[in-house]
C-alpha cells in the first residue's frame, strides 16, 4: 500500500507556496517553482516513536516560522508523511520524495533503522540527509556519506556520556537495558565503551514493548547497584512507572539516556522520575543566547518545554537555511550543496558546534537531573560542569572522508 501524504501544522509553507505561484500567473508557474526550496520530512506521526516524532515536527515548524517559512530568503515548502517508524514504509515515502516532489532536503525519521532503510535511495539521489534524531553507527564509520548529517548526535556518544557519569559515580554492578534494534545495540556500546568495565548484564527488550514484568525481576534477582536505560517514547514511560511502582528505586540507581528523561516522559510520568540523572548534549537551561529564544518560542507557541528531539530539528532547519544562503539559493550542484551543509555557520541551540570528518557534529555533553522546583515543575535541571567537551564520536577514524 502507498502511504498517503498528509498535512501536519507545517502546512502552511505548502498553501504559501501555493499562493505565491497562483499570484504570478501560469507564465511565470515554473520560474516561481524552481525558486521553492523542497523539504522531505519522513515523520513518525503514529507508531512507536510517535512522541518523538510529534516534536520534531513542531521544532521543525517553529524554526520554519521564525524563518518566515522561508530557507535562504527563498520560499521552502516542507513536504510531510507519516511512516509509523515502518522502514517499508518509509522507503516509499522517500522514493516520492525524491522521484516525484524532487526535493532538496531531507530528515524527519526517528528510528536508525529507518534512517538505514532509506539512506542507500537519499544518498543515490544526492539529496542531503540533515538527521534530526537518529545517527546510526554504520553511517558513523566506515558506511559514512556525504550527503548523510548527523546534525544531531552519533547514537552512542550519549550513552558514552552516561557510561562516564556511572564510572564517576564509581558502581560496581550495573546492568544496561535498551531495545533489540541498531539504537539499542549503539546505547549498550556506548555505555560500556566510556564506564570501562564489564557490565553485570545486558537485557534487549523489543521494540514498542510496553510490559518489563520479566525484565523487572530479573533485575530484582540481579541486585545490581545501578541500571542504565535507553527506552525512547511510550517504552521509557512504561518502564519508570512499573520500575518505581515496584520499589526498584529503593536498592537500584536508576540512570536514564536523555530519551528516556526528557520533557515528554517527564510530563507522562510526572513525580516518580524527580531524582532521576541523565547526559544529553542538549538541555533547555544551557545559558546562550539562541537557546533562551528557542525555548521561550517553543513555550509560547505550544506551552511546553521543548525536548531533545525539538530542538535538534530546529537547528536542522537553521543548518539548511544557512547552506542555502552561503551559495545563494543556487542548488544545482548537489556536491557543492552537501559541502554548504557541512561547512555554513549557523547558531545552534547547543552553543558552538562543528561537523567532523564524517559529517557527525562535534559538540559538548551535560549531565542533567530531573528535579521538582520551588513552584512545584518537575523538568531537567543542568548540572556544573561537563561529562564531555567538543567530544568526536568514537567512529569517525573509520570513515574515509576528511
Amino acid at each position: 500500500m502507498t502511504p498517503a501524504r498528509r498535512r501536519f501544522p507545517l502546512a502552511p509553507f505548502a498553501l504559501a507556496a501555493a499562493a505565491l505561484c497562483l499570484a504570478a500567473g501560469s507564465a511565470s508557474l515554473a520560474a516561481a517553482a524552481a525558486e521553492t526550496i523542497k523539504v522531505g520530512v519522513a515523520l513518525d506521526i503514529s507508531g512507536p516513536f510517535a512522541g518523538p516524532g510529534a516534536e520534531i515536527r513542531d521544532g521543525l515548524n517553529l524554526a520554519a516560522k521564525q524563518l518566515g517559512n522561508k530557507l535562504g530568503g527563498l520560499p521552502a515548502e516542507f513536504l510531510q508523511a507519516d511512516t509509523a517508524g515502518n522502514p517499508e514504509t518509509a522507503r516509499q515515502v522517500a522514493d516520492r520524495f525524491l522521484k516525484r516532489d524532487k526535493v532538496d532536503f531531507f530528515t524527519g525519521p526517528v528510528g536508525s533503522n529507518v534512517v538505514l532503510a532509506v539512506g542507500p535511495s537519499v544518498f543515490g539521489a544526492k539529496v542531503p540527509f540533515l538527521s534530526a534524531n537518529p545517527g546510526p553507527s554504520q553511517l558513523a564509520g566506515a558506511q559514512c556519506n556525504p550527503f548523510f548529517f548527523g546534525t544531531s548526535y552519533q547514537n552512542d556518544a550519549m550513552h558514552e556520556a552516561a557510561g562516564q557519569h556511572a564510572a564517576n559515580k564509581g558502581y560496581k554492578k550495573v546492568v544496561v537495558l535498551a531495545p533489540n534494534y541498531p539504537a539499542g545495540k549503539d546505547a549498550v556500546n556506548g555505555f560500556k565503551r566510556a564506564y570501562k568495565q564489564p557490565v553485570a548484564d545486558e537485557v534487549y527488550t523489543k521494540v514498542g514493548q510496553l510490559d518489563f514484568a520479566a525484565e523487572l525481576a530479573q533485575l530484582r534477582a540481579t541486585k545490581p547497584d545501578a541500571v542504565y536505560i535507553f527506552q525512547p517514547g511510550g517504552m521509557g514511560i512504561n518502564f519508570i512507572k512499573q520500575f518505581m511502582g515496584a520499589g526498584l528505586n529503593k536498592d537500584i540507581v536508576l540512570i536514564s539516556s536523555p530519551f528516556t528523561a526528557d520533557e515528554d516522559i517527564i510530563a507522562a510520568v510526572g513525580e516518580p522520575m524527580v531524582g532521576i540523572y541523565n547526559a544529553s548534549s542538549y538541555a533547555h537551561d544551557l545559558d546562550n543566547a539562541t537557546n533562551k529564544q528557542f525555548v521561550a518560542e517553543f513555550q509560547k507557541a505550544y506551552g511546553r518545554l521543548p525536548t531533545l528531539y525539538a530542538a535538534f530539528a530546529y537547528d536542522v532547519v537553521m543548518n539548511i537555511d544557512a547552506a542555502v544562503k552561503s551559495l545563494n539559493g543556487k542548488l544545482d550542484d548537489r556536491a557543492a550543496v552537501a559541502k554548504a551543509v557541512k561547512t555554513a555557520k549557523f547558531n545552534s541551540v547547543r552553543g558552538p558546534v562543528s561537523y567532523g570528518n564524517n559529517q557527525f557534529l562535534v559538540q559538548d555533553y551535560y549531565l542533567r537531573q530531573v528535579v521538582k522546583t520551588k513552584d512545584g515543575k518537575i523538568t531537567n535541571a543542568l548540572q556544573p560542569g561537563k561529562l564531555f567537551t567538543a567530544h568526536q564520536d568514537s567512529y569517525a577514524s573509520q570513515c574515509g572522508m576528511k
